[in-house]
């Protein structure tokens, strides 16, 4: 074979050996298979009260897990359980603090309920008789002597807005009046769902919100974060110290920090009308209602998501007018994630 010749076969020779090594780097391994991450869907219903921080949360957490998609539905704290209870989703959000055995029950966030009004007023004061008494129906307009004594110059009539399906700020709100209003107490009460002496529903924060938005004249209860949203005023409150207080990230602070004791015996424990000077009367904890046993990818992806939650979810409390928990609520809620039964 002449040299020239021979030169080229052994590069041909050469090419072929590169091309076949490369071919087997990019090749699946014989006798193996090639794996994708296996998507987790997770069903999550109940609260609006938390609607805008859940979401937020899922938006997040899917940059760092894209392969758990949890979907939540705003369907009020009634239909959550309701639905937890059917084992139609995998677990639950309620503004009630649920006592269950079937369940673990955390606080997430706290937030406040406000009086959204629609009025041509930037200030409206109320004091607890004068709230109690509008929504029993029994002051019926803005020119009322108690109203005008502190709000002159307001007329024509209320109209009282509040939740037509089950509702876990109503229980909030309910609690509150059945606290600060004898006959409230003995003749509506407290509860997810009352009979109003007056007034026409909404469906959800949001439904209220876009009802009081839409007719002048109105008043109603709604998580603070849909009054901003929505673009509409809320009410300045006498609290329990005589101080009138509007909701904001200070007044809610002060009410937790007065209940803060009895958080740390029961994290449930309510947060109604504080005597703190600086308080705002109307705050709670919305909560996440978790089976104490879970199972499989789904009950995995649930624990790792809530954990995350717990520790870096609460920094997106603030921006969205909730009020992150307490380290030391936190620190309690991550002892009962603990405490769920988790089989693979």
């Amino acid at each position: 074979m002449r040299p020239g010749i021979s030169k080229v076969v052994a590069g041909v020779i050469v090419l072929v050996v590169v091309v076949a090594l490369v071919l087997l780097m990019f090749s699946p391994i014989s006798g193996s298979k090639q794996t994708t991450p296996k998507v987790v869907r997770v069903k999550w219903a109940g609260a609006s009260f938390p609607y805008p921080l859940y979401l937020t949360w899922i938006k997040e957490y899917s940059k760092i897990n894209p392969n758990v998609i949890i979907d939540y539905q705003s369907v009020g704290s009634g239909a959550g359980i309701r639905l937890l209870n059917e084992s139609s989703i995998d677990f639950a959000a309620s503004d009630m603090p649920l006592y269950d055995e079937r369940y673990v029950v955390i606080p997430s966030v706290t937030g406040a309920v406000v009086l959204a009004y629609n009025l041509p007023c930037d200030e409206l004061k109320l004091t607890p008789d004068i709230i109690a008494d509008i929504f029993l129906g029994k002051i019926k307009r803005w020119d009322d002597p108690r109203i005008a004594e502190l709000n002159p110059g307001l007329s024509g009539d209320i109209t009282v807005v509040h939740r037509s399906d089950g509702s876990g700020t109503t229980y909030i709100f309910t609690s509150y009046l059945s606290i600060i209003s004898e006959e409230w107490n003995k003749t509506v009460g407290r509860g997810l769902v009352v009979q109003w002496p007056v007034g026409i529903g909404g469906k959800g924060n949001e439904g209220v919100a876009a009802t009081i938005k839409q007719t002048p004249g109105s008043i109603g209860y709604v998580e603070y974060t849909y009054a901003v949203q929505a673009g509409i005023k809320s009410a300045i409150i006498r609290n329990k110290a005589g101080n009138f207080v509007k909701a904001n990230e200070t007044t809610v602070k002060a009410a937790v920090a007065s209940f803060l004791e009895k958080l740390k015996a029961d994290p449930r424990a309510p947060m109604l009308n504080s005597a703190d000077a600086k308080a705002y009367p109307i705050v709670s904890n919305t909560y996440i209602v978790i089976p104490k046993k879970l199972k499989g990818d789904t009950g995995k992806a649930i624990l790792d998501f809530l954990k995350w939650a717990l520790k870096y979810g609460q920094a997106y409390a603030t921006p969205l007018g909730y009020v992150p928990l307490p380290n030391e609520v936190v620190e309690i809620d991550e002892r009962l994630l603990e405490g769920i039964e988790w089989t693979p």
